[in-house]
């Protein structure tokens, strides 16, 4: 009889870790250009001016 080949393991994975890389790479993109439009976009609509402005409401004490 013949001999067998011993079957060759599967190769990790290497695009798992590329895509990996890939997805936080594009969140951290993300993550900055919504920081950087945030900060340099102005509101398309002023304030209402029939509204007071909103405040937090105060923490009432406990009897």
């Amino acid at each position: 009889m013949g001999r067998h080949r011993r079957p060759v393991a599967p190769a990790k994975a290497p695009t798992r870790e590329a895509r990996r890389r890939l997805t936080a790479g594009l969140a951290g993109a993300s993550a900055l250009v919504a920081t950087v439009l945030a900060l340099t976009v102005d509101p398309a609509a002023p304030p209402a001016p029939d509204r007071a402005p909103a405040t937090a409401p105060e923490p009432q004490a406990a009897p």
